[in-house]
């Protein structure tokens, strides 16, 4: 410092002056710093005309860095303000018209204006001295520097020996700094800074900085490549290789393109609004795919976990319309009758509206096939304004269907729960599970077991799908099951449902849904209008009554389409008037009738019974015959009985035997024949103790000779003591007594409440009677008093 405390300027070159002006050549990618010798190629017209205007005269040059990539049109712009003088020492042209010039750098300058552009740039060249602000700091700052550059010769191995002799003489820190920085590979950037820096201090201390990255960069490679070396075989080159980008990634991450999409997706993961386990395990995931090659097998693994992740609507839920009347509206649009069902729909929707964080519940449609369930599911979501997801689970035996794979499988995916949400697009779907009493249960799997966690409201708020990992909310769903028989569904899955049967349809409810639902789609499926074509109502009768028989309106939807195809060919044949359908048309479509009843002729026999009897597919009427011949008093039974309905024969037998004084049967007829009971339909598997009454009705009319009511069907269950147990499926049997034109019926008298269930239109055709005793039973059937 000089002594009024202003810094002082060192003379880079004693005695030397330079011009004012000096042509101007701008390197590509190239820093020059003062006192080096710098050999370069050059190639236009342009600047071979510089460098031989100037050996002409001084042999002097101003040498300056371009800022970005070399252009054909360069303008002074294009190149740093900061660059070094220079004398040319060497000039030579080589074989291929190109010349090879040697200068040595002088001092720094800077470029304060332009004096002409063409051919080349001639510019103004101010000197720029070296400035000295703290003179003491300078010698411990160039000795830690010269300490940096021997630890860097030992780890550089393209650094020469001699190249620590000639530092540790260098006293000039000055020169000391600009020695070293031009003789590394720095960044051109970086190398500019040091040249601009005029301060030596300043200089040194940033130049310690970069040496200091330098170090630490050649000790972590010659790390790697020491670890790489002692992991493999003398010999293998390719797997050294392998192991050595490994290395060199986990050192120091891999390429741009990768890291840039690591980076991308941790970007999409913190602006998601994940939960914090969520959120911690996808990270997780993405720090490794920082890590991986993207040849590697786990790294389109790893991106198929995270844009699962990213589509799943953790907390994405559709708003509920809870307007009450509206979605009447819409159920009974779509659906005819199911009163129940609807109830509950609409008392659900109710406790939405007072606490709108209720858990959805749990419900579960049985019924027989072609009653709606399923399409009751979508029009309830159509009602809530959820989206509606099905998963039909019939022959389902691999748990991994419910839960998914974990990631480790090949080909690995989230169970049919979580792709079901993810399809949806919304955590609070309304979700049908579709016959869920057929799930398999065996040596393959158990999906039922899986259900469990899914279906209990009390633990499905953090249901964990193998796949996933992490837990994922279900308690906004909506789910809903559908099944034809509840035996097949385990104990605790059917504990957790709330079991909601529909029953199948009367007569007046069948012609109600053909008229307004399905003749109208089959007419619109066939490309048939109104006016061309009209069924008439007792048409859609008879085609009830003669043609189906079954709980449901498949099947008369299916005669429908017959009929609205037949008519479909008469018009595309050229038919130009319209077409009515009256019954006696019927046979032209449908052929002849399917189904008959003929209740009253098969009972014109003492012997044969009509009893009432449940299905899968709905109530049924079934004939039981009783006869016999000269034998030694057995029992023999068929129609494909199971033991229950065997035992309830044997029951039905003994009681007649214990009171055959009283219904004046001879004793010798148990002893001297034998007593053949029948079930027709006998390739049917039939069980159940709801026949006992009926066999022992059939068995009462053969042996007293008393032919029963034709129009007489009954059910119930028999003890050795005559009395008469209630027995289930009252509705399904009914509405098969009437659908057969029965119209008389005993039940048991603890069955009387599941008649308030019956449509008021069948009870008025039918006349129930209630009884507690077989006495009741053989009065009413057969005029005989015990």
């Amino acid at each position: 410092m000089s002594e009024n405390g202003e810094p002082k300027h060192l003379p880079a070159q004693t005695g030397m002056d330079f011009p004012d002006s000096l042509p101007l050549l701008m390197l590509s990618g190239q820093v020059v710093f003062p006192m080096a010798l710098v050999p370069f190629r050059l190639t236009t017209k342009e600047e071979r005309l510089l460098i031989e205007d100037s050996i002409k005269g001084h042999r002097l040059l101003a040498l300056v860095a371009l800022r970005g990539p070399e252009s054909e049109n360069r303008q002074l712009s294009d190149a740093y303000e900061i660059g070094c003088i220079a004398r040319i020492l060497q000039m030579q042209p080589t074989p291929d018209g190109k010349l090879e010039v040697v200068t040595q750098s002088l001092h720094r300058f800077r470029v304060t204006g332009l004096i002409r552009r063409d051919p080349y740039f001639v510019v103004r060249a101010k000197p720029l001295e070296d400035v000295v602000s703290d003179a003491e700091a300078l010698e411990p700052l160039a000795r830690t520097v010269k300490t940096q550059m021997t630890t860097l010769i030992q780890l550089h191995p393209a650094i020469p020996d001699g190249a620590q002799n000639i530092i540790e003489n260098i006293d000039n820190p000055s020169f000391l700094a600009d020695l070293v920085a031009s003789n590394l590979s720095f960044p051109v950037e970086e190398k500019q800074k040091l040249l601009e820096t005029l301060d030596v201090k300043k200089r040194l201390m940033r130049l310690m900085h970069l040496l200091e990255h330098e170090i630490e960069l050649l000790k972590a490679s010659s790390k790697i490549h020491q670890e790489v070396k002692d992991s493999i075989e003398k010999g293998q080159r390719e797997y050294f290789l392998r192991q050595q980008m490994k290395a060199i990634q986990d050192e120091l991450g891999i390429g741009e393109g990768q890291r840039a999409e690591a980076e991308e997706y941790r970007k999409k993961v913190e602006a998601a609004k994940f939960p914090e386990e969520v959120k911690k395990e996808a990270l997780r995931e993405v720090d490794r795919l920082a890590r991986m090659h993207e040849a590697s097998g786990e790294y389109s693994v790893v991106i198929t976990y995270l844009d699962i992740l990213l589509e799943l609507p953790w907390n994405k839920s559709t708003e509920d319309r809870l307007d009450i009347q509206n979605a009447e509206i819409i159920l009974n649009e779509d659906h005819y009758g199911l009163e129940k069902v609807k109830r509950r729909i609409l008392e659900y929707l109710a406790v939405r509206k007072l606490k709108p964080d209720a858990h959805g519940p749990i419900l579960c449609f049985q019924g027989p096939p072609g009653v709606g369930k399923t399409s009751l599911g979508k029009s309830i979501a159509r009602a809530l304004g959820r989206s509606f997801v099905r998963m039909a689970l019939g022959g389902l035996h691999d748990e991994a269907e419910i839960r998914g794979h974990r990631k480790t499988y090949v080909g690995a995916m989230p169970g049919r729960i979580i792709q079901g949400i993810r399809k949806a697009g919304s955590n609070n779907p309304v979700f049908m599970l579709d016959e869920i009493d057929k799930v398999g249960n065996d040596f393959r799997g158990d999906p039922s077991s899986a259900l469990l966690e899914v279906l209990d409201p009390a633990q499905n708020n953090s249901f964990m799908d193998n796949y996933l990992n992490v837990s994922f909310d279900l308690s906004k769903v909506m789910f809903i099951a559908t099944a034809n028989v509840l035996d097949t569904i385990p104990w605790a899955l059917r504990d957790r449902m709330e079991i909601i049967e529909i029953p199948g349809y009367t007569l007046d409810e069948k012609l109600h849904i053909a008229r307004k639902y399905l003749v109208p789609r089959q007419l619109d499926e066939h490309g048939l209008i109104k006016d061309k074509l009209r069924i008439d109502l007792s048409a859609l009768r008879a085609i009830t009554a003669g043609y189906t028989r079954e709980a449901g309106v498949r099947n008369l939807e299916r005669e429908i389409a017959h009929v609205c195809r037949g008519c479909a060919r008469k018009f595309a044949s050229g038919r130009r008037t319209p077409l009515k359908i009256a019954p006696k048309d019927l046979r032209e479509y449908l052929g002849n009738p399917k189904v008959f009843y003929d209740t009253a002729e098969r009972t014109r026999m003492p012997g044969v019974v009509i009893g009432l009897a449940w299905t899968a597919v709905g109530g049924d009427i079934l004939f039981i015959e009783a006869t016999r011949m000269p034998g030694k008093g057995n029992l023999i039974l068929t129609g494909q009985l199971g033991d229950v309905m065997k035992e309830s024969a044997q029951a039905a037998l003994s009681f007649l035997r214990a009171n055959a004084e009283k219904l004046s049967i001879e004793p010798k007829t148990f002893s001297e024949f034998d007593i053949h009971v029948h079930v027709p339909a006998g390739a049917v598997p039939k069980d159940g103790p709801s026949a006992g009454v009926t066999m022992l009705t059939a068995i009462a009319s053969l042996l007293t000779k008393k032919r029963v009511k034709g129009n007489l069907a009954m059910t119930g269950e028999i003890t050795l003591r005559g009395n008469v147990l209630p027995v289930g499926g009252i509705k399904e049997k009914v509405l098969a007594a009437a659908r057969a034109g029965i119209r008389q019926l005993i039940l048991p008298e603890r069955c009387k409440h599941d008649l308030d269930e019956i449509p008021a239109s069948v009870r008025k055709k039918l006349k129930v009677h209630f009884v507690s005793r077989m006495n009741d039973v053989l009065r009413i059937a057969l005029g005989i008093q015990l």
